[in-house]
């Protein structure tokens, strides 16, 4: 659809871009990336036939941008500029029926039928026929925005330029629009080039990206391959870290803030209370997790760690809303707190903290082994869980990578089934050896501090520390827990 080669374009022969070249297929969302200044409004002027070329050549369907005349062009290309503040007094259809202009015929332009129908078309695409005879100045930035857009719409172009078209729009007008836009592509063939600031936005639409630096082509390439922490650092003198989204198979850039504190944060028992219903460590700065809790699940940063002690006949429909309940009554924020439960009487819990130089480990669990399990014959056991569990908690002063989370987890879980057969726990049904209980949790939460930990398995610094801390503090807690059930007996 657009083919650039070589292009290099400025302001009285000063080169702001220099020497660009890229081809952009049918159907493509392209998106153009940069810090201020590298150029990015300057190219697509220059995409408009507003600005001439000092070198090479851009070319629309084929055919040299300077070979269309301005109605040619406007039949081709349409542009959404960024929302302005200054409207004219326009009622909405009219503003629509502006983009038909290029396509009206005669001395007067008056307005067809088959104008007419494409601008109903349009209208309803972009939602705005609900408040067609309103005026610009009555309706809200993301109202006037898709009406501008529907305005290019009925241009019926080929090819759709947007300069940071989601400029001073809310989080849902942002999405809304961009989906339109991006619906436009799939089911229409539009093709569309847009310059963005939000690089997350950028990756989540975009099916190519443009990164430029100082008017020239730092890369372009897939999101995922275009937005890498090297690339962005490099382009925008500033530290991001690349996250997975959640929902989609696109990268995400976070921003790295200035540390508000580098000084080390020590875990250990200072923190940690033991009570009737409750133990709770309170950690003096949130930490980074990876937990399998009842609340605060998955990857998240917590400062509040709560065991809590249920009945062994527990049962709840909203077991994760009772935990919540549970957590404000004891004056926690459930959005800081991990939260896990243990039918276990929590005086057994055993903990320890191991280090080794710069690197700490602190360890809390609470075992109770009456319904261990082999997991390798789980099959053969009962879906319903009962009475029994294992909590570990494992605290690490150190700043660990994705990566090193996931080795800890492994780390810890092989500890864990290690004390278990030491301690000769056995799955009942089976007699074999037992590696767990149905409903065992584990948390792994890191201060993130001092020099990177890229690696946690069980022959790094870190993972030396899991290994023996999990397994020894673990053994404890099953004797704890076999003691008083001797005791009881």
């Amino acid at each position: 659809m657009m083919k650039a080669d070589r292009v290099s374009v400025g302001y009285e022969g000063r080169k702001v871009v220099d020497g660009i070249s890229f081809s952009i297929g049918e159907s493509e969302f392209f998106g153009i990336l940069g810090p201020n200044g590298s150029g990015k409004t300057t190219l697509l002027k220059a995409m408009t036939g507003l600005l001439p070329l000092l070198d090479g050549t851009i070319e629309i369907a084929g055919k040299s941008i300077d070979a269309y005349n301005a109605k040619e062009l406007a039949r081709m290309v349409a542009v959404l500029p960024q929302l302005s503040g200054d409207t004219f007094s326009y009622q909405v259809k009219e503003t629509v029926m502006l983009g038909r202009y290029a396509h009206q015929k005669g001395f007067l332009k008056t307005v067809s039928e088959y104008d007419e129908e494409v601008v109903g078309r349009v209208m309803d695409q972009t939602g705005v026929g609900v408040f067609k005879d309103k005026y610009l100045h009555e309706l809200s930035g993301g109202e006037r925005q898709r009406v501008f857009l529907a305005q290019a719409l009925a241009q019926e172009p080929k090819l759709l330029l947007l300069d940071e078209p989601t400029n001073h729009l809310d989080l849902s007008y942002q999405k809304s629009l961009l989906d339109l836009i991006k619906k436009q592509t799939l089911e229409d063939g539009l093709t569309v080039i847009s310059i963005f600031h939000d690089l997350n936005l950028a990756s989540l639409y975009c099916d190519r990206l443009l990164l430029l630096e100082d008017g020239k082509t730092k890369t372009i390439h897939l999101p995922e391959e275009v937005l890498k922490e090297e690339n962005i650092e490099s382009v925008y003198r500033t530290k991001v870290q690349k996250q997975a989204h959640p929902s989609v198979a696109k990268p995400q850039m976070m921003i790295i803030p200035q540390s508000e504190t580098s000084s080390r944060v020590k875990m250990g028992p200072q923190h940690l209370s033991i009570g009737e219903s409750v133990i709770h460590y309170a950690s003096p700065t949130p930490l980074k997790c990876m937990s399998s809790g009842i609340c605060g699940a998955g990857i998240g940063w917590h400062a509040d760690f709560i065991n809590r002690r249920v009945p062994p006949t527990y049962e709840h429909v909203d077991y994760e809303g009772d935990m919540r309940r549970f957590i404000q009554e004891h004056d926690l924020e459930p959005s800081r707190t991990v939260g896990m439960m243990t039918a276990l009487d929590l005086s057994l819990v055993a903990h320890g903290r191991y280090q080794d130089g710069d690197k700490a480990v602190f360890i809390v669990v609470t075992a109770g082994t009456g319904n261990a399990i082999d997991v390798s014959t789980s099959y053969l056991h009962p879906s319903a869980p009962a009475p029994g569990t294992i909590n570990l908690w494992v605290y690490i002063e150190g700043n660990l990578t994705d990566e090193a989370f996931i080795e800890a987890l492994v780390t810890s879980t092989e500890a864990k089934v290690k004390a278990l057969i030491d301690e000769g726990v056995t799955d009942p049904r089976t007699g074999g050896s037992a590696t767990g209980t149905p409903t065992d949790s584990i948390l792994v939460a890191s201060t993130q501090t001092g020099d990177k930990d890229h690696f946690a398995g069980p022959v790094t610094t870190i993972g030396k520390l899991i290994g023996r801390g999990v397994h020894e503090v673990t053994r404890k807690a099953i004797q704890n827990y076999k003691n008083h059930k001797r005791g009881g007996e």
